[in-house]
């Protein structure tokens, strides 16, 4: 073969290796589950989160995961698995998952719209409201909003708070440096959140709290 018809074949050589090499990447990256696995995983949240994934009040809140963005569920999932985020049923729980079933149910999840469940104190919506959007400038509280959205669906590495059990977000947020931020040496996201939870009262977060309890 000359060296010119070499020159020209080249490029076609090197993009099918390419391709071919894309190919293989894809398959390794596809489900090391069956669909009956995934099902059977999805099946043991339910008994937890609720068969919707709408959360479920008791003497310990569990959350709502309907809705949820999928890359915080997968930050969130890691942070059980690394110890960074403190829960002894989550790390039992996510420890065994492989990151495909991680990604796998967190788009379960994200796809769930249920109602919320509600519940929380009427009177305080308008004044958690308030908090949401507005915040506290001089206890140096952003607006809730500037970061989860102006309807609180949250965005990528923020969480969606829309539905979320009231109860919930009051013991997160008052018991925030007990289960955040474990490893300060690989703070993530979610180390934004520690000097506002601090800043902010008990009745402070209760209101805001009761607010995104019902919003959908």
């Amino acid at each position: 073969m000359k060296v010119s018809n070499i020159r020209l074949a080249l490029p076609t050589v090197i993009l099918a290796i390419s391709f071919s090499a894309a190919a293989r990447a894809e398959t390794a990256n596809t489900a090391d589950f069956s669909k009956q696995a995934l099902q059977a995983k999805i099946d043991y949240c339910k008994t937890c989160h609720g068969v919707s994934g709408q959360g479920f009040h008791g003497s310990t809140p569990i959350p709502r995961l309907a809705g949820q963005q999928t890359e915080y569920l997968e930050n969130q999932l890691k942070a059980f698995i690394e110890r960074r985020r403190e829960n002894k049923y989550m790390y039992n729980v996510a420890h065994v998952l492989s990151p495909t079933m991680q990604a796998a149910l967190a788009k379960h999840f994200h796809d769930l719209n249920p109602k919320p469940l509600g519940g929380a104190p009427k009177e305080l919506v308008a004044a958690g409201k308030k908090v949401f959007e507005e915040g506290f400038p001089d206890a140096q509280v952003p607006p809730c909003a500037s970061c989860h959205g102006p309807e609180a669906k949250g965005d990528g590495a923020f969480p969606r708070l829309a539905g979320q059990l009231h109860d919930y977000i009051f013991n997160k947020l008052v018991n925030w440096s007990s289960e955040r931020g474990q490893d300060a040496a690989h703070p993530d996201t979610s180390a934004i959140m520690q000097p506002i939870a601090h800043n902010l009262t008990k009745s402070q977060i209760a209101a805001v709290a009761a607010y995104l309890n019902y919003q959908e």
